[in-house]
């Protein structure tokens, strides 16, 4: 095992279970007080094609899923054909005899063993045998890494109660058959600090609540789809309303017509459905409405490659919105971080009267880990309310937030797109048009102070070593590049990146750092000698729609930073 990670990879069609699968080994080790990461890689179909999940795991963080594995599980020829030069050394390959035509031949290039089990035909003599198929991964991963029949059957019982008996059954005859036919064992050493698994999206959506979201409207897109189901399962709980309406379009405007009555409101959605919402965000900043938004991008333009990463959508964010007002965007570049920005930006949002987005890649929102949420890193949003009589909604102030007023009320509110006075009565004077566009821009200052208090730039690494520099998800690819490689490298990840954090960069300048992204044309590298006059000694960039493997990763920065 490379740097103590253990890597299993199950792999078959759509519709056998796959990711189920993955997250079973995923709470299994969790369960064993170990950390695990998990990454499912899915077509853009509900059956068929080719799916699969990668787990990897140690007894410190890991930050990204490994593409050798000590476990292949591969359910068809297609995934055995596919993945078994992904076998590590020493590893376990475990696929049914029919997919393959030499038996007990290791896979080319590896020093592995090949073990043929009648997955299909054991299968078959129980219901609904496609379904069952699944149960196979979590029997040879318990043969293969030394746990008893009892544990597998506690495995089964808590994982797959469904048809309990036969799952069990199935899942007995094929760790028996492993066992008999491979000594090779993987004993995982285990710990007492057992922690919780989330995924990137569920981060966010517990952060959103923290921070007292009320609604959440979304129309279903991936790689955001999934922040809607976690909070309509869990609405009661969190207290939160969920709609989902007919589009994007609607979308918007359904949350910003809730918030300006004082419903704490998000939406959330990919580039697609996030360009259906810029006219209404764009309404959001005339009206100074307070609105938290959720980009997950996944490969684009148009279509793309919906079910895959990318960072191409870091312009897009960063100049959401036609006309000129205030926005702030962040990107998580962790599990935790997910919490704590969503909540932040949420107190941003209301503390300011203005749009702020949560901007995040599929990896992080579809991936999931063990985490270590700090509760109390959520702040609760405390808007400027009004008082006394004369009500102004658009009173003009120093710092250019105007105090907010929700019904019921004596009081007549307005909430106006067109320019407006002071009182949100439409005008088309010039010299209130001027006195208008100061009055929102004086925001720009505010919320800067109040940004350079927050955890703008985050440090990792050795800072006497070479400078790596990142944003969002790609942080976590990195840094367990440095693990598997064992390199030494200074990385400074961006937070916060409108306004952009020049501060946290000072000092920098002709420090010719290696800038890791997922675009193909560079965008953050640009940003960088756009805002900061940074010029990049060297690039690392992805841009197939895959994240970074660490290992791969490793090698080119070995290279460039050599």
């Amino acid at each position: 095992m490379l740097n103590d990670v253990f890597t299993y990879l199950v792999a078959g069609k759509a519709g056998e279970g796959i990711k189920k699968a993955g997250s079973v080994a995923a709470s299994l080790f969790a369960g064993m007080g170990r950390r695990a990461f998990q990454y499912d890689d899915y077509q853009s179909l509900i059956r068929g094609g080719h799916n699969f999940s990668i787990v990897s795991t140690a007894m410190r963080e890991v930050g990204s899923q490994y593409g050798r594995a000590e476990l292949i599980v591969a359910l068809d020829a297609r995934s055995y054909e596919k993945h078994r030069g992904s076998l590590a050394d020493g590893g376990v390959l475990v696929c049914d005899p029919d997919v393959i035509s030499e038996e007990g031949v290791a896979p080319e290039g590896t020093s592995g063993t090949l073990v043929t089990v009648p997955l299909r035909e054991e299968a078959a003599k129980y219901p609904y045998p496609e379904l069952r198929v699944g149960v196979a991964g979590a029997a040879a991963l318990c043969a293969v890494t030394g746990l008893s029949p009892d544990d597998l059957e506690a495995l089964i019982r808590d994982e797959y109660p469904r048809d309990l008996e036969n799952n069990v059954a199935y899942g007995r005859a094929i760790y028996e058959a492993i066992i008999s036919a491979t000594d090779v064992r993987f004993p995982l050493e285990r710990g007492d600090d057992v922690l919780p698994i989330l995924a990137g999206n569920e981060a966010i959506a517990l952060g959103a609540a923290a921070a007292g979201l009320d609604l959440y409207v979304a129309y279903p897109m991936t790689p955001s789809s999934s922040l809607l189901h976690y909070l309509a399962k869990h609405d009661d709980a969190l207290g939160v309303t969920v709609m989902h309406p007919e589009s994007e379009i609607a979308v918007a405007n359904i949350a910003i017509g809730a918030a300006s009555m004082g419903a704490r409101a998000m939406v959330g959605s990919s580039g697609g459905g996030f360009a259906l919402m810029e006219e209404a965000l764009s309404f959001a900043g005339m009206a100074e409405t307070p609105l938290l938004c959720m980009l997950s991008a996944r490969s684009g333009p148009s279509t793309g490659v919906p079910t895959y990463t990318e960072q191409a959508d870091l312009r897009f964010a960063l100049n959401q919105g036609h006309g000129e007002f205030s926005r702030v965007v962040a990107s998580p570049g962790s599990f935790s971080e997910a919490y704590r920005v969503t909540a932040e930006l949420m107190d941003i949002a209301w503390r300011f009267q203005t749009v702020g987005i949560v901007l995040t890649e599929k990896h992080l929102s579809e991936c999931s880990a063990t985490i270590d949420i700090d509760i109390g890193a959520a702040p609760w949003p405390e808007p400027k309310l009004a008082t006394g009589e004369g009500y102004r909604r658009y009173a003009i102030t120093d710092d250019g937030v105007s105090p907010m007023l929700f019904p019921p009320s004596e009081e007549l509110i307005k909430s106006s797109s067109y320019e407006h006075d002071e009182y949100g009565v439409t005008t088309e004077d010039a010299e209130t048009i001027t006195v208008m566009h100061d009055k929102r821009n004086r925001k720009l200052a505010a919320i800067e102070k109040h940004v350079r208090g927050l955890s703008t730039a985050v440090w990792h690494g050795d800072p006497d070593a070479p400078l790596i520099l990142t944003y969002g998800s790609t942080t976590m690819s990195v840094l367990e590049a440095l693990r598997a490689g064992g390199l030494r490298a200074a990385v400074l990840q961006l937070v916060y990146l409108e306004p952009f954090p020049v501060w946290e960069l000072e000092g920098l300048r002709g420090a010719r750092p290696v800038v890791v992204e997922q675009s193909s044309t560079g965008q953050f590298e640009k940003l960088l000698r756009e805002k900061a006059g940074i010029e990049a000694s060297a690039s690392v960039r992805r841009y197939d729609g895959r994240p970074f493997d660490p290992v791969e990763l490793a090698r080119s920065l070995e290279e460039v930073l050599s």
